[in-house]
């Protein structure tokens, strides 16, 4: 998150509803010497937040935006519960669990399999427990073996941040492979360069956050397998499925990706993605209870009872794990085909018009991963405006729209990703397409690059 600093110079306003109060303006960086009305601070508070973007025109984000009424009502009748209190909240923690098991059975897992797994605030958290997982497997293989095990390594692709934070904050050397020329993700045949005995795990992506594309992790796994036998390296894998873990099961089934590969020890999912809860609930599931150390569990009894738990924080909200369980209950197989199903339907038509604008060259179509787009213009050079300008013109109209620099390998490339996700409908994607092509026209004649531009976008 970002980093706020305190600022010593304390500015004051005032308001205008129309109360006494207004007559005493509130300091925005100093707390007030007095208490304040309820209804005044939530009106003045709901009028600050009118400033911030519409949330459902956000194409550049994963995450959810669109919410059903019913599951306001569970998140406020679960507003107290904290997660992590297993003994004062037992139900809560059983819903979690049924959670996990539903996952598991989406992501194939064998019904002999000992599977364990637990809710995350993200799935950024999840993914940094699979890793966790990895280097502390590796590292007690290592010392059994009487080897040492203070050089891990991670081999990834082109990650979310998330990845580079874990290896960064754990002390992991990252290997991240370049994207070839032409492709929109890591190739199998790259893998074994990357890999020796020090190398923890491989971390393929089912569903790229720049280019939306899935990684084949069936091949990386086989090419793992070739070097085991090559070489004796055995080196398991963990599918970083943060958007694709709730696709797959349901528009791309034949896709095998997932535990039915022996060599996929753990799987990390958001829940707050296409599992389409609200934000704040991630999912992280380990095929074997063997897979994830017991090193990592820590059992606690100050709260009452005598909880396991493994997170790297603590007190956490429950509502969104029981919003995650009223969705899967709620929308079962059909609802969620039919969601992302038609988000895919909704990204491939808004393909077809951006492609005949004439000056794209589509990079990923929305066919074959997350629902969605991303594409290039055609001669950059000759454009008479940036990627980057086209995001700003379009924020004119309310649409947030990504522009980036591809990762290793491509890194010179800008592109521009749009996200299709649950109420981005086929007549809301038009309405974007016909301001794309207004904001086109507008920097056809109006265009300049004579500034320097750098964008905010992250991937989150």
């Amino acid at each position: 998150m970002p980093l706020h600093h305190r600022s010593t110079n304390v500015n004051v306003f005032a308001t205008s509803f129309g109360s006494n109060v207004d007559l005493e303006p509130l300091s925005k960086y100093k707390l007030p010497e007095k208490s304040t009305s309820p209804r005044f601070i939530k009106d003045f508070i709901r009028d600050e937040l009118l400033l911030d973007g519409n949330a459902k025109m956000n194409l550049a984000t994963f995450c959810q935006t669109d919410v059903e009424e019913e599951i306001h009502y569970l998140m406020d009748l679960s507003i107290t519960k904290n997660m992590i209190d297993k003994d004062e909240y037992p139900q809560t923690a059983e819903i979690e669990q049924r959670c996990v098991h539903i996952l598991a059975d989406l992501w194939n897992s064998p019904e002999s399999a000992t599977t364990i797994g637990c809710s995350t605030t993200g799935s950024s958290e999840a993914a940094m427990l699979g890793g966790l997982a990895l280097k502390w497997k590796w590292r007690l293989k290592r010392e059994a073996e009487g080897k040492s095990a203070d050089k891990p390594n991670l081999v990834t692709g082109p990650v979310q941040i998330c990845w580079d934070k874990f290896c960064r904050y754990f002390d992991v050397e990252q290997r991240q492979i370049p994207i070839k020329k032409n492709e929109v993700g890591i190739t199998a045949d790259q893998i074994a360069d990357f890999c020796d005995e020090n190398t923890i795990g491989v971390v393929p992506t089912q569903g790229l956050t720049y280019t939306l594309a899935y990684e084949p992790v069936k091949e990386i796994c086989e090419a793992l397998d070739r070097l085991q036998q090559d070489k004796g390296l055995d080196i398991p894998v963990h599918v970083d499925a943060a958007s694709g873990g709730f696709l797959c099961p349901f528009i791309d089934p034949d896709l095998v990706w997932d535990f039915r590969l022996p060599r996929v020890k753990s799987i990390n999912a958001s829940g707050h993605k296409f599992g389409l809860s609200p934000l704040g609930v991630g999912w992280v599931v380990w095929q074997h209870t063997a897979d994830l150390p017991e090193e990592l569990i820590f059992n606690v009894d100050y709260l009452g009872g005598n909880m396991p738990t493994f997170a790297l924080n603590f007190s956490r909200p429950g509502g969104q794990i029981v919003a995650q369980y009223y969705n899967f209950l709620r929308l079962g197989w059909e609802g969620y085909f039919s969601i992302h199903n038609n988000c895919r339907e909704v990204a491939r038509a808004l393909t077809k018009r951006i492609e005949a604008m004439g000056i794209f060259t589509i990079l990923y179509d929305g066919s074959n991963g997350i629902p969605g787009l991303c594409y290039t213009l055609q001669d950059e050079a000759a454009s008479p405006f940036t990627l980057y300008e086209l995001s700003d013109h379009i924020r004119m109209r309310g649409w947030q729209i990504a522009s980036y620099k591809m990762p290793l390998g491509r890194e010179t490339e800008t592109i521009q990703r749009i996200m299709i996700r649950n109420g981005t409908g086929m007549d809301m994607g038009m309405m974007l397409a016909d301001d794309l092509e207004r904001s086109i026209a507008y920097l056809n004649k109006h265009g300049s690059k004579a500034s320097t531009h750098s964008t905010s976008f992250a991937h989150l």
